[in-house]
């Protein structure tokens, strides 16, 4: 049994457009490279070969993990989301009590993260240090760097 991915119908509609990409697309680039390291001849000591071997089987995997996520994805209406606490797809203004530095991130699913645009998942330790927590709470989470304390400044969608 997969575990249940929750997404925003962006994100929902982002994930089927790459998986889309590596079916119909990248699957068949590979398939054409293999047969064309085939026609090369000997295949025991043909590294082109052995090489988009491995590369098909990577793609199948993680083919294999996206088409697991798109089944069993759930659609989070953001209309329904509350902001009293910190859950999945809240913005959330955290400052770092020792720097004063202010942080604004967008909890969202593992398949949606994206540091850049400031979207981290729901599994980051910051995440899950502050999920249920509300606007005034100070949080400490264990960091590689070790640990930081936070105050949640706003809550919001």
């Amino acid at each position: 049994m997969s575990e249940v991915s929750y997404l925003t119908e962006e994100g929902l509609a982002k994930l089927k457009q790459e998986l889309s990409k590596l079916v119909n697309i990248d699957r068949p680039n590979i398939s054409k490279q293999i047969a064309e390291a085939r026609d090369k001849g000997d295949l025991s000591e043909n590294a082109e070969y052995d090489a988009a071997k491995e590369a098909q089987g990577l793609l199948e995997m993680k083919i294999s993990k996206m088409q697991a996520v798109v089944r069993n994805a759930r659609i989070i209406d953001p209309s329904q989301i509350d902001t009293e606490s910190v859950q999945i797809l809240n913005v959330v203004t955290l400052k770092n009590l020792k720097t004063k530095a202010k942080m604004i991130y967008r909890i969202v699913s593992e398949s949606e993260a994206n540091l850049k645009e400031m979207k981290i998942s729901v599994n980051t330790p910051i995440a899950q240090g502050i999920l249920g927590k509300k606007v005034g709470d100070v949080v400490e989470i264990k960091v590689p760097s070790g640990i930081i304390s936070f105050e949640i400044v706003d809550i919001s969608i």
